[in-house]
């Protein structure tokens, strides 16, 4: 690849995530944009991610040491990042939670912070701000699949956007509910779902 094609690719997803922090009110720093860019553009050629489970990779980077540990802890972090982001319905799919890599992603870039590594006070933010990414990515997924379609697209149906509210309090699952059943009154559901199960 040349440097513009690089160049051009770089924009794009600047471009992108720009316009989803702006049509969904989020707003990153320069190091997390830059970070989010830097980690779409490494794995926008790695279809084999698929086939990884988060939960071994990073019990298997625990017993390693130095820098091979760090680099399959930030691997494992990066990917469960994705995968929250823009593949929230592979959790179904393999019958977790989104959490499920919300969790994992955020331990594994605490655990980088903690090493001696030039980039630990970008991995504290990053798992500070998991969620926020997340948010970002679907929010990427949902401009991208729109204009694709002439009827808005959503990456989470309404049951999993409920599930990824309750357990993460992202802000973009939410909206997508909302969106979804027409209702802005999901959290007073909540609450009176909450009640009705502490009286019974």
């Amino acid at each position: 690849m040349s440097i513009n094609q690089q160049s051009g690719i770089t924009a794009q997803w600047h471009e992108l995530i720009t316009d989803a922090q702006s049509a969904n009110g989020i707003q990153l720093n320069t190091h997390l944009e830059s970070y989010l860019v830097h980690t779409l553009i490494h794995y926008s050629q790695r279809p084999e991610i698929a086939a990884r489970i988060f939960a071994i990779d990073y019990m298997l980077a625990q017993h390693e040491q130095g820098q091979v540990r760090s680099s399959q802890l930030r691997e494992l972090a990066d990917q469960c990042l994705l995968y929250a982001g823009l593949f929230p319905q592979h959790a179904k799919q393999r019958h977790v939670r989104v959490s499920y890599y919300v969790d994992i992603g955020r331990s594994a870039y605490l655990d980088l912070s903690n090493g001696e590594h030039l980039w630990a006070d970008i991995f504290v933010q990053i798992s500070d701000k998991f969620v926020t990414l997340m948010d970002t990515l679907l929010a990427i997924h949902s401009l991208n699949e729109s204009a694709n379609h002439d009827e808005p697209a959503y990456p989470l149906d309404p049951l999993l956007a409920l599930q990824v509210w309750q357990d993460t309090q992202s802000q973009q699952a939410l909206k997508i509910l909302q969106q979804q059943t027409r209702s802005s009154n999901i959290v007073d559901f909540r609450s009176s779902q909450k009640s009705k199960n502490i009286k019974h």
